[in-house]
């Protein structure tokens, strides 16, 4: 036992505090395996409680606890990215699709405007103008109610406006009736018809080479498909005075004896005729003819039947300008050169051809 070889003692001196254990301890490898305890992985939501059908959940430990609560936080923020995703996919198509459904009830669904022709609208008209206008309802009383007559294709009384400028009426008819058989009857007034035609033929029954391309230049617009009648029909006003102002030879008042006289609109004010200035100017007793600013002021109250009004215009004008029988024959050439007159005038203010007498507008349209 005394002779038994004893272990040297390990000197205190060669044994590193705690503190330097612990240091190298998180700073080594490990290669002990030696067992660490993770970190508590914090939670974000506290777990529901049991219910009285939900059972209690099953206590896992720590790193199955952070596992699971990373793995519902990604799942969470996958789906919330997805929700939104297919919301914002969804608005965007439902936008598109809400602007496509506008788009074709737009098509599908114009503006129809009902005609002074419509069962029981003129006398609305007249109504509406009775009891917004004391003047108006007394010319209304005096003479009978207006006619609407004319049912020709909106094509063919464009043709036959630009035929009658500048000309009397007789000597418009004239060229008319020698178009429409050059043609092949009024059914046969169509675009490629007139197109067919060469100046030379337009030339020989009385039609000027301008008014020759002002032909051309409507028929091939209906021809591209820019006018037709069927959109001519269902234009609203503002947009049917923007589109045949286009075409050449027709000027606003073309364009509103066409929407009176052709289509039977309710509303217009032709603010540029000379007989309904003249109307207006004496009905209201002005001191001079009505600027159109000073017209559309005063017309405002016959809204929606402003057509109706300016009927009566021509027959209040024409009531006046007739000459008496007792009217001797050098007053009524006074007469007549003044309209003649005012007629050259009226031209050289509005730069477009019109005849100074109160209803040409009338007369051209078959009224």
């Amino acid at each position: 036992m005394d002779n038994q070889t004893q272990p040297n003692p390990i000197p205190l001196q060669s044994i590193p505090p705690p503190q330097q254990l612990i240091s190298d301890l998180k700073h080594h490898s490990n290669p002990s395996k030696i067992p660490i305890r993770p970190p508590k992985a914090r939670r974000l939501s506290s777990p529901p409680r049991p219910g009285p059908s939900q059972p209690a959940p099953i206590p896992t430990d720590s790193s199955t606890s952070a596992l699971t609560n990373t793995t519902a936080i990604t799942n969470s923020s996958t789906a919330i990215t997805n929700s939104t995703a297919t919301t914002k996919q969804t608005g965007a198509k439902g936008k598109r699709g809400k602007e496509k459904n506008q788009s074709q009830t737009a098509r599908e669904y114009p503006l129809i405007i009902k005609p002074l022709t419509a069962p029981g609208e003129l006398e609305n008209a007249l109504r509406h103008l009775r009891n917004a206008d004391p003047l108006l309802a007394n010319i209304i009383d005096t003479y009978p109610p207006p006619t609407f007559e004319s049912h020709h294709s909106p094509f063919l009384s464009l043709s036959r406006s630009i035929l009658y400028q500048q000309l009397a009426y007789k000597a418009g008819t004239s060229i008319y009736t020698r178009f429409v058989e050059l043609c092949g009857g009024e059914d046969a007034v169509l675009p490629d018809v007139v197109l067919s035609l060469t100046a030379q033929q337009l030339k020989q029954i009385g039609v000027s080479g301008r008014k020759a391309s002002y032909l051309y230049d409507l028929a091939s617009k209906y021809q591209s498909g820019i006018l037709s009648d069927e959109t001519v029909v269902r234009m609203d006003d503002r947009s049917l005075f923007t589109m045949l102002s286009m075409v050449k030879g027709i000027g606003s008042w073309s364009v509103h004896m066409f929407m009176i006289f052709s289509l039977h609109r309710p509303d217009v004010l032709p603010i540029s005729d000379l007989g309904v200035r003249k109307g207006i100017h004496q009905l209201f007793g002005l001191d001079e003819l009505p600027r159109p600013s000073q017209m559309e002021q005063l017309c405002e109250k016959w809204r929606p039947y402003r057509s109706v009004g300016a009927w009566y215009m021509w027959r209040f004008v024409e009531s006046k300008a007739a000459p008496s029988p007792r009217m001797t024959a050098a007053q009524d050439g006074e007469i007549h050169q003044q309209q003649q007159l005012e007629q050259h005038q009226h031209q050289l203010q509005l730069l477009e051809p019109i005849n100074g007498i109160g209803n040409l507008g009338a007369c051209i349209w078959g009224q």
